[in-house]
């Protein structure tokens, strides 16, 4: 209900280790973030995106006119692509040093923000790699200036300090967390979200449903976590149905693209466990796999498993996608049922045999849970122990 008493087209300032200009027309904030960088001598900058949204939004012809108007001069690397990998890292680190960039804008979903991330810490350690960072072979402290403007409403990363990156030749997707690379400023403008597809719409909106799930039910959870994570399922179970069947549908994308960035608040403090520990292997191993469909295939058998160690907030969180649940550990069949069935409503029925997995791949799967560097962590703070076989049942039950 409170919802509408918010004008949607107030730019407001949210502050958390992160500045957030949010709301429709955020994008024009980049002239005074322009100039606020300048007068602090950061005058070059690398540009991180895709191929294609950052100029298809329209972000791009507002930022490179700031940069333009501020004399900053910039360089674009458009490589990135969804499941970045330490190549583009790598590659865009190159270009970065050698045009003398101070600091990184990243324009895009998660991966341009991740890798943007990635390349402003190895600013700062020009003789580390990629691979150095993803292996855990230093630890940084510093990292040039990042300014992330979002364009989808999952990631959550424009306003916490994680990033991950893909190995591909050793199959590892590892997260890393530091608190040098909370972006300075990001941008959250619903405006640029309306192109998304329908698919990505709705992946983007279950990754930020994970977030929340994952950090309401962490061994560190808090009261804070739990409480941003009843808030955020309960505007995407609103406002999705709204933004698929009407993607220009601005008041949809206001509130996913804000449940998404405060997901982000959440998972910053209760942080994540087995459902992103899991799909990160999916992803490394079939990178045209979009994280937010591995993550829905996974959370329902993940539901089935935690249910018994935390029903009472499972039941509390869940209730505007699975109403009725009274907090009884008896209850996990229904609850993971009840998750499933809500991605049905939103046409995300897939499991792991949909996408080319099967039992015999199982065993790989689970060997990459716990060897890949930093996923091991995230399964340690799962609510519901730390073995193979809570990891391979998992698995097994979403095929």
């Amino acid at each position: 209900m409170w919802e509408k008493d918010i004008n949607i087209h107030d730019v407001r300032e949210i502050r958390t280790r992160t500045n957030v200009y949010f709301g429709v027309g955020a994008i024009q904030k980049i002239h005074d973030i322009a100039k606020d960088i300048k007068s602090k001598g950061l005058d070059k900058v690398i540009v991180m995106s895709g191929r294609n949204a950052y100029k298809a939004t329209g972000a791009w012809d507002v930022v490179e006119k700031a940069l333009k108007e501020n004399g900053i001069g910039y360089i674009n690397f458009d490589q990135v692509t969804p499941n970045p990998t330490t190549h583009h890292v790598n590659d865009a680190v190159k270009m970065a040093k050698e045009f003398g960039a101070k600091a990184v804008i990243a324009i895009g979903g998660g991966s341009p923000t991740d890798a943007g991330k990635s390349v402003a810490i190895l600013l700062k350690y020009p003789d580390k790699t990629a691979e150095d960072l993803y292996e855990f072979r230093f630890t940084p402290t510093e990292a040039a200036p990042i300014i992330s403007i979002n364009l989808t409403h999952g990631t959550g990363t424009e306003t916490n300090r994680f990033a991950v990156v893909s190995n591909l030749e050793k199959n590892f997707k590892p997260a890393i967390a530091y608190d040098c690379i909370y972006p300075m400023y990001a941008i959250d403008d619903p405006q640029l979200m309306t192109k998304l597809s329908p698919k990505q719409t709705r992946y983007v909106s279950i990754d930020a449903v994970n977030h929340v799930v994952e950090a309401a039910t962490s061994a560190v959870a808090s009261p804070y976590s739990i409480m941003l994570a009843k808030e955020v399922i309960e505007l995407v179970a609103k406002y999705l149905p709204k933004a698929i069947s009407n993607p220009e549908d601005l008041e949809a994308r206001y509130f996913l693209a804000y449940a998404a960035m405060m997901g982000g608040v959440s998972f910053d403090n209760g942080l994540l466990h087995y459902t992103h520990a899991l799909e990160h292997p999916l992803s490394a191993v079939k990178p045209d796999l979009s994280h937010g469909l591995g993550l829905a295939i996974l959370l329902p058998a993940v539901i089935k498993t935690i249910y018994k160690d935390k029903p009472s907030t499972l039941a509390d969180i869940l209730a505007p996608i699975v109403p009725n649940l009274s907090g009884n550990p008896d209850e996990a069949q229904k609850a993971a049922d009840g998750v499933y069935n809500w991605l049905k409503s939103v046409d995300v029925p897939e499991k792991l045999t949909d996408i080319g997995f099967s039992e015999a791949d199982v065993e790989k799967l689970t060997d990459l849970a716990f060897t890949t560097p930093s996923l091991d962590g995230l399964i340690n703070i799962g609510p519901s122990g730390n073995s193979r076989e809570i990891v391979r049942e998992i698995y097994q039950n979403s095929l």
